[in-house]
Formats: structure tokens, sequence, C-alpha cells
């Protein structure tokens, strides 16, 4: 399985982008997977940004709670990142991640490769 995660860039302060992410691989179970969005800025640690479950139970950071929004599409095997209000502090680089759904899952088996998000001030 692999994962390509796309659309980061350069935004100002309180603007927007939408993070993609799709997967590929014939042993990949959209259907049953989860997904989830990190990020990692420079000198930091990586800490989870949102997740969304195979039934679309979705879980947010506090500090992104109201300008993040995960979903997904699972005809398409994809998922996305729509970020809104974006914050000097939201800069770092996206990963996104999935794995097979289980119960007490809580590693994420596959990773993309990363995309960059520069917010401005």
């Amino acid at each position: 399985v692999q994962l390509q995660a796309s659309g980061g860039g350069l935004v100002q302060a309180g603007g927007s982008l939408r993070l993609s992410c799709t997967a590929s691989g014939r042993t990949f179970m959209p259907y049953n997977s989860d997904w989830g969005w990190f990020r990692q800025a420079p000198e930091k640690e990586r800490e989870s940004v949102a997740t969304i479950t195979w039934n679309d139970v979705t879980q947010t950071a506090d500090s992104v709670k109201g300008r993040f929004t995960i979903s997904r599409d699972n005809r398409k095997s994809m998922v996305f990142l729509q970020m809104d209000s974006l914050k000097p502090e939201d800069t770092a680089v996206y990963y996104c991640a999935a794995r097979r759904s289980a119960v007490g899952a809580t590693m994420f088996d596959y990773w993309g490769q990363g995309t960059l998000v520069t917010v401005s001030s």
C-alpha cells in the first residue's frame, strides 16, 4: 500500500488549503480502513491532527478544532483535510496515514511522504 499526499503550499494567515491523500495497492480496503492526518513542525514532535474511522467517526486535535475538517471518499480511496483560518503555528509537514480498521487499533501501518504547509503572518 502506498499513500500519496498533496495540496500543501504557502498561504497567508487566515487562508485555506485542502490536503488530499490517495491510497493505492491491491491490498488496500478503503471501506475497512481508518485514516489520519499528522503534522510535524520544525524541532517539534509529530502530532495527530485529525482521524477518521471506517464508519466516519472523526477526532480532531484541540489546536485545530473548528478550523480543520477531515473527510474521506471510499470510492476513490482518498482522505482530505480541509484547513481554514490557518495560523502561522499550523506551519508543518503534514502526513497522511492509514490502517486496517480493528478493535483497539492505535498504530497506523501506512504513511504518505508528507506535504509542506507554510502559513505566513
